[in-house]
């Protein structure tokens, strides 16, 4: 008896791909350009992307270096990063828009490593209320009689590898995370 689990693969996807984007958020004092990802530029009428609208490169470790292609945004650009709550703070030169990463404080390391804890049980949550669907589903087919018992325990088992495998990727998840905050 084969039992479809595509639905709850695809979910456990979902949930790593969300914590994922939760985590790219996150200033870790490390510069990455991930962190502009959510950040929209009045331009042109409409609200872009910020790598829609400029070059962003990593000049160092703890520089990112935005050339905005119209140079008319670059004011735009500088202050949407500015009014965006990132705690990042734009200086404009010729050469474009350069934001520098201070050195995270012990208080700051803290308050991301609170934030990852509760990103991390959020996705577990989430998780759980997919596993415990998927297994009703298979206990009611079970007393339905459309499974044999000993197709439930072993469809339980197979269910139960496959959170294991997301559980497994989200701790991944939260230690490369926690190592970056470590810098």
């Amino acid at each position: 008896m084969a039992y479809d689990f595509s639905n709850l693969k695809k979910r456990k996807g979902e949930i790593e791909e969300w914590l994922g984007r939760e985590f790219s958020g996150l200033r870790t004092g490390r510069a990455t350009p991930a962190i502009l990802d959510s950040i929209f530029v009045e331009s042109y009428g409409s609200r872009q992307p910020i790598k829609h609208i400029a070059a962003i490169s990593v000049e160092d470790a703890k520089t990112i270096m935005i050339k905005p292609w119209d140079q008319s945004l670059t004011q735009a650009i500088e202050g949407a990063i500015s009014s965006s709550g990132l705690g990042i703070n734009p200086s404009t030169s010729n050469d474009g828009i350069r934001i520098s990463f201070p050195e995270l404080t012990s208080e700051r390391r803290e308050m991301l490593n609170k934030i990852i804890k509760t990103n991390l049980e959020e996705a577990r949550i989430s998780l759980k209320k997919e596993r415990d669907e998927v297994w009703s589903k298979i206990q009611k087919d079970e007393k339905e009689g459309e499974i044999s018992e000993d197709d439930k325990f072993r469809l339980k088992d197979e269910l139960q590898k496959i959170i294991d495998e997301g559980n497994k990727a989200l701790e991944d998840m939260v230690s490369k995370k926690e190592l970056e905050i470590k810098g």
